[in-house]
């Protein structure tokens, strides 16, 4: 269909005043060009579900979209189940309420129990709330750390994980097949939950801490997010003090106006958290994003607090449940660290390593941990098989009490781990761009041209994960296995516009911990050096 007349259609069904007239005023001042733009397809439905810009049109999230996806969702879930029923949470991006309460009401209409949770709230409070409330799934409406101009639309199934293949190209299909939003049936006749849900959550949270030392001094951010009440009311129900809090952070705000990019990992975001830190002389620095699914942690050091990477707080969160007694499945995906696999065998337990994301590692059979190096740690699959950052900011507290009651520090216990296991070193490579076609030429080139060394190391091994890997589903990505054991794996990012290159270096520690820290920390930035040359991005 010609653009224009695509537009004028999606006018005459769109519920938004401000998006028809988005659209209007594109079509009065003759932009072509955008309005091509918008309507040069539709935001895809995967296993990361809707993700996307705010605004009018197929390729823009909006009240369009999500009834469309709210409708597929509805039809899918009729097909498996005659009486279905859906949770829905949402967070406090722009919005979000209102995305949640467009499906709740298009839910209710085509036949499936629709519940929607009383206010903004953590991603990990609806995840928990589908088994709690025996629901057949649950929405949640959020782009988690992405830019303040974006906005989402994440699904799980009963169990409570993220869908994979093949729920979610059954949800497309039925998707694509819904027709003009305005003839869809609504019913605001669903259910409102109560703070009961919340409350249940938080006594399972804080019944995970084990006995043992409660004082600390943490320095909190919910960077702009939904979780910083919640975090606070956990901690004290698991009996720490409150954590102090940015107050320039502290409240929902969908602008996020003291970061660039509302997430923990990205330069700059953490700086008010850590002056904050050094202000109080922080025991430890804890930050969640603004969904509160990732947790980030800082610790003190002798020339002021730093953060941990995410592969660092997993085998810190890993050791604390092993040396629990924790029993079952470990499990990271394929880019974080090998050192939970070497922390899980030393202590006998199995460890299994799944594809990028979270979706992947809540299916993991026997699951009693999981994380992936992006800051998303599951310590309680029997409360969501989903990464959980409150729960995991409270066993990072607990961890830190006890070694701090012992005159030690989490620093010290990861010196422990890799005089143990060896030091692992790891770093990224991420690359962002305006044009994804550059993240295609990208994985293309590393496909038919990899490179043959890496700081001043031979590539020994290249894997294709599209042809599949050590028996995992076919995604796209590749590994370079450099001689010695270091290794490289570079993907498109799945949540934003990235390509990025996940780089490990291992070095056994022989008499000093130090020199073994330093060789393996320069093989880092070396390899990504390196890959900066070969990938034209220096």
């Amino acid at each position: 269909m010609d653009p224009i007349l695509a537009a004028r259609d999606w006018i005459s069904q769109d519920p938004d005043a401000q998006t028809r007239n988005e659209l209007t005023a594109l079509i009065d001042a003759g932009d072509e060009a955008e309005i091509a733009a918008r309507f040069a397809g539709r935001l895809q439905f995967g296993t990361a579900g809707l993700r996307g810009e705010l605004g009018a049109g197929p390729m823009r999230m909006n009240r369009v979209t999500v009834a469309r996806a709210a409708a597929g969702l509805a039809r899918h879930l009729l097909s498996e189940d005659p009486h279905p029923s859906v949770v829905i949470g949402y967070d406090a991006r722009t919005n979000s309420d209102v995305f949640a309460r467009d499906t709740a009401e298009i839910m209710q209409a085509a036949g499936v129990r629709a519940m929607l949770l009383p206010e903004h709230l953590p991603t990990p409070v609806l995840a928990f709330a589908i088994g709690h409330l025996s629901a057949s799934a649950g929405v949640m409406v959020t782009a988690s750390h992405n830019p303040p101009r974006d906005n989402g639309y994440k699904v799980y199934l009963a169990d409570t994980s993220q869908i994979v293949p093949p729920a979610d190209a059954d949800i497309a299909a039925q998707i694509d097949a819904v027709g003009r939003v305005d003839e869809l049936a609504r019913d605001t006749d669903y259910t409102v939950l109560g703070t009961d849900v919340a409350e249940a959550y938080l006594d399972a949270v804080a019944d995970l801490v084990p006995p043992g030392p409660r004082e600390l001094t943490v320095a909190y951010t919910p960077m702009h997010g939904v979780g910083g009440q919640l975090l606070t009311h956990a901690a004290e129900r698991a009996g720490f003090p409150a954590p102090h809090v940015v107050e320039a952070q502290a409240d929902p705000d969908p602008a996020f106006p003291t970061v660039a990019f509302p997430n923990p990992e990205e330069p700059g975001a953490m700086d008010l958290a850590l002056a904050l830190a050094k202000d109080l002389d922080a025991d430890i620095v804890i930050a969640n994003d603004p969904d509160a699914d990732r947790c980030a942690v800082g610790v003190r050091t002798v020339g002021g607090h730093r953060m941990l990477t995410g592969d660092q707080v997993g085998a810190l969160l890993a050791e604390a449940l092993l040396r629990q007694g924790v029993e079952g499945t470990y499990a990271s995906s394929i880019v974080s660290s090998d050192l939970l696999g070497r922390q899980a065998a030393a202590h006998g337990q199995p460890w299994q390593q799944t594809l990028t994301g979270f979706k992947w590692i809540g299916k993991v059979d026997g699951l009693v941990y999981g994380y992936e190096e992006a800051l998303g740690y599951c310590v309680a699959p029997h409360i969501a098989r989903d990464k959980d950052g409150i729960s995991a900011a409270l066993l990072i507290m607990s961890l830190a009490s006890t070694l701090q009651a012992e005159g030690r520090t989490l620093l010290d216990l990861l010196d422990d781990i890799y005089r143990q296991h060896g030091w692992h070193a790891t770093g990224q490579l991420a690359v962002r761009v305006e044009d994804l076609a550059i993240i295609a030429e990208a994985m293309e080139r590393l496909r038919s041209e990899p490179p043959t060394w890496l700081a001043e190391t031979e590539v020994t091994t290249v894997d294709d994960l599209a042809k599949g890997y050590q028996g995992l589903p076919p995604t796209d990505g590749i590994r370079l296995g450099l001689e010695g054991g270091s290794r490289v794996i570079c993907r498109p990012s799945g949540t934003e516009p990235k390509l990025k290159c996940y780089v490990e270096a291992v070095v056994p520690v022989g008499s000093s911990l130090e020199d073994a820290r330093t060789r393996a920390a320069d093989t880092v930035r070396a390899i990504i050096g390196d890959l900066r040359s070969y990938l034209g991005v220096e």
